[in-house]
């Protein structure tokens, strides 16, 4: 096995080299702003945490019914266009966040927000896509994954001397310190010279979205979709069953989200490498749902061990077979869904796979809360059959897809044509 060295960290091309800068930037400012949303929200805006949930909750609903038209806006005026445009627009509602007041203003402005960031995840997977040839894409796609995880790590570490001065124009600041990060990525951008090949689809949105009838390639989301979860166990799911369920102290919860951010940052590459070969991707798609399984089966034993200690390796444990399953799954998932879309729809289609990470951040807070832990050990143990069963799915889905692709993209599962 080739053991890795730094070039491995670096696109091969001029192009790959200067997006992966792109989303370091913009990475950075997504950081800060998460790190101080929740204050934000309450000491700036003046809402009660329940004001928070509730506004939140409508945009998502917003960002999921906006998506898909967005991505045919994209097939029809380019991906690296529309990118910018939504960029901008972020950076617009960023803005306008530093000026509302009250339920009302949040939610609409928290809305037009959602929209704009729930189309970037697919328009930033078509725009890296065509900055590296197919042989390729792989690993720049895990190059930009892992500066994206520096870049938040980065810009969290930003906002604490910030957040530690406690006042609302410190807050404010933050929030525009994000919106310069995205115009600042809109004009890089517009000197990032790539063939336009998305503005190909000579069609109305709306009806490119009704003529959408590929359900493999449904079935494709709703299994990344559910192998998306891993989301919502890291942020709610790992911390709530650990108070609940186990003696392990509090204040060692921050070292399980370190243990995820630097795995991701270290081996999301080395992971990735193993989708160039034969069959790779579909592989790697199995591969997460079968670590995040044997990640659920690890949390439901967590509530067994009487010693604080002995839960807390337990969980370590389970976060780590949880970061490895999100490694997988966003190799998996970014490549089948890349390959499986017709190149003159590829805004409509990716768009549409993004709907299974929109919908996991709707319905996923829920099932974990309410289902999952309210159900104890047992809860678990089911999340995990479900996602065993998804891992089960991803061969017979991905060999529909394979038996009614073009002939070009039935190279699809050798990822290193």
């Amino acid at each position: 096995m080739r053991l890795p060295s730094w070039r491995d960290w670096v696109p091969a091309t001029p192009q790959g080299r200067a997006f992966a800068l792109i989303s370091l930037v913009n990475a950075v400012g997504t950081g800060l702003y998460l790190a101080a949303s929740a204050v934000f929200f309450v000491r700036s805006i003046g809402l009660t945490p329940a004001q928070v949930g509730t506004g939140l909750a409508i945009s998502g609903v917003a960002g999921f019914v906006t998506t898909v038209p967005i991505g045919a806006i994209g097939d029809r005026f380019g991906a690296r266009r529309t990118l910018i445009a939504l960029q901008l627009w972020r950076a617009g509602g960023f803005i306008a966040l530093c000026m509302v007041h009250g339920i009302v203003g949040f939610t609409l402005v928290s809305c037009c927000l959602a929209a704009a960031e729930a189309a970037t995840q697919p328009m930033t997977q078509a725009v890296a896509s065509a900055t590296v040839a197919g042989t390729d894409r792989t690993r720049t796609m895990a190059i930009i994954r892992t500066v994206r995880n520096a870049g938040f790590s980065l810009g969290a570490l930003l906002a604490a001397p910030l957040l530690a001065v406690d006042g609302v124009w410190t807050y404010r600041a933050i929030v525009l310190a994000t919106a310069t990060a995205f115009v600042a990525s809109a004009l890089m951008l517009t000197r990032l010279r790539l063939e336009d090949a998305a503005a190909q689809r000579k069609m109305a949105p709306l009806t490119a979205v009704r003529q959408f009838r590929d359900w493999r390639y449904g079935l494709l989301t709703v299994l990344n979709g559910i192998l998306n979860l891993h989301v919502t166990i890291l942020a709610v799911g790992i911390p709530l069953w650990a108070l609940e369920a186990t003696g392990m102290p509090a204040g060692l919860l921050p070292f399980l989200v370190l243990v995820n951010t630097l795995m991701s940052i270290l081996l999301q590459v080395p992971v990735a490498r193993a989708a160039e070969r034969q069959g790779g991707a579909a592989r790697a798609l199995r591969l997460g749902g079968v670590a995040m399984a044997l990640c659920c089966l690890a949390l439901a034993a967590a509530s067994r061990p009487d010693s604080a200690w002995a839960a807390g390796a337990v969980l370590v444990l389970a976060c780590v077979l949880l970061t490895f399953g999100e490694m997988w799954q966003a190799t998996g998932g970014w490549e089948l869904s890349y390959d499986f879309a017709p190149e003159e729809r590829k805004g409509v289609y990716l768009s549409v796979f993004s709907l299974g990470g929109t919908g996991q951040r709707i319905v996923g807070p829920a099932l974990i809360t309410s289902l999952v832990i309210g159900s104890g050990p047992a809860g678990w143990a089911g999340l995990a059959v479900l996602f065993a069963g998804a891992a089960l799915l991803v061969g017979p889905v991905t060999r529909l897809l394979r038996a009614t692709a073009p002939e070009p993209a039935k190279t699809v599962e050798g990822v290193g044509r």
